[in-house]
């Protein structure tokens, strides 16, 4: 291991072991409690969901769910590297899945979860297709907590009165942008602030050129400067161009009210956002729809975005063994029901139906149109080169960089950290 990296790593850890110390997360000390297990994760507004999702799992395996919240993402993500293969590791760890889960599954210190996804996938509460997303060298190591798509929400008042609809087709969807913004209306939200939303218009230009592209990119089996991944970005840009585009400081926790007071037509996001437009007062299928963003060429390959983060389970968890039990029974429908009906998403558990109906709307598009889904960028490649490869798609879109040079630096990146990722793979 180089140096550079031996000494970052050490800072990290130090960083992590100070953090730990201080108590950073909400509720309760991580330590056994009888009749719970506790739960590490980045999100306090989801708390109330784990808890009632925990009084389903106590009928079934007599254990509830207490969650532990650190709001800080990157403090998160340190202290739980610190304190995996650790007694203070919580009971399950809540995770991103793909590169993340690898690259946490390499360092050791996770249940082998297989006999766990072999059950559900007897049971069929689970898609195969998943499995690699949540296994490293063959094992799973993680369930999938929840299944979320990337789609375009949209102000169904606004394109009413435009007299528009949800488009099936790109050119339907460029006339959509067109009248927006003939009447004042920004077309899309666009958005960098956090970092990470600046995949969302990439990942997504990507796959609607070419689906098949996208998967030889982010496995490092293409170039970030062909053609097609050109052709994306060429089109990212000039919908910039148009003032199609929100400025990429727009704060995406403003997107509910922007489509609600009809300042911005589209709004591309997880449709876990479902949540937050009924926060703003928006009820689903009168106040806003959502479509997946149609394919470049007609006869392309059709096919969504997919995020699913999953839980882990610490090999030295205190309560171990009802960790295990609620694992084990996470994708029953009756519990999924409920976490399902909290989160307003689609459940990873494919025979369970999301309640929203815009979001059941879409369930049924990706079945009867066999959609491919694609892993959300994010989780698709070795964390160090999405994590430049963000910073850089941000650079582009506050205009600090031409599409060609952007494209250029992403794959001098994506040369190195692949070959990074295989040499400590050996």
């Amino acid at each position: 291991m180089p140096l550079a990296r031996r000494r970052f790593l050490t800072g990290v850890a130090a960083g992590a072991a100070a953090l730990a110390a201080g108590g950073c997360a909400r509720g309760a000390s991580t330590s056994a409690q009888p009749g719970t297990t506790s739960i590490s994760n980045d999100n306090a507004t989801w708390d109330d969901g784990y808890r009632a999702a925990g009084r389903e799992l106590k009928k079934i395996t007599g254990y509830t769910l207490r969650p532990l919240s650190n709001p800080s993402v990157t403090s998160y993500q340190q202290v739980v590297q610190m304190t995996l293969q650790t007694s203070k590791s919580s009971d399950l760890v809540k995770w991103a899945s793909g590169y993340q889960l690898k690259r946490l599954a390499r360092a050791g210190g996770l249940t082998d979860l297989t006999p766990v996804w072999k059950g559900y996938a007897a049971k069929g509460w689970v898609r195969g297709t998943s499995r690699e997303s949540v296994s490293y060298r063959g094992k799973v190591f993680g369930i999938p907590l929840y299944e979320s798509y990337y789609v375009l929400f949209y102000s169904k008042p606004v394109f009413g009165k435009l007299g528009l609809s949800a488009p099936s087709s790109w050119d339907e969807l460029l006339h959509c942008a067109e009248v927006l913004k003939r009447n004042k209306i920004t077309p899309f939200l666009a958005s960098q602030v956090g970092g990470w939303p600046a995949i969302e218009w990439f990942q997504e230009l990507v796959s609607k050129v070419d689906p098949g592209f996208y998967q030889q990119l982010v496995a490092g089996e293409a170039s970030y400067t062909d053609d097609r991944a050109r052709r994306a970005m060429d089109i990212w840009h000039d919908f910039m161009r148009k003032g199609w585009m929100t400025s990429p400081d727009f704060d995406q926790a403003r997107g509910p009210g922007a489509l609600k007071e009809g300042t911005v037509g589209m709004f591309l996001h997880g449709t876990w956002q479902a949540s937050g437009m009924s926060a703003a007062g928006m009820k689903p299928g009168t106040d806003y729809g959502a479509f997946i963003l149609p394919t470049v060429r007609p006869a392309s390959q059709k096919s969504v975005i997919a995020e699913s983060g999953v839980f882990v389970v610490p090999s030295r968890a205190s309560s171990h063994e009802a960790a295990m039990a609620n694992v084990g029974a996470w994708l029953d429908p009756a519990v999924q029901r409920v976490w399902s009906d909290f989160l307003q998403d689609s459940s990873a558990n494919p025979k369970v139906r999301a309640s929203n109906p815009v979001v059941a709307s879409l369930q049924r598009d990706i079945a009867r149109n066999r959609r491919t889904a694609l892993v959300r960028y994010w989780e698709a490649s070795p964390p160090s080169l999405i994590q430049g490869n963000t910073n850089d798609l941000g650079g582009f879109m506050a205009g600090q960089t031409s599409p060609a040079t952007t494209l250029r630096r992403m794959q001098e990146r994506a040369h190195d950290e692949w070959a990074a990722w295989k040499r400590d793979e050996a």
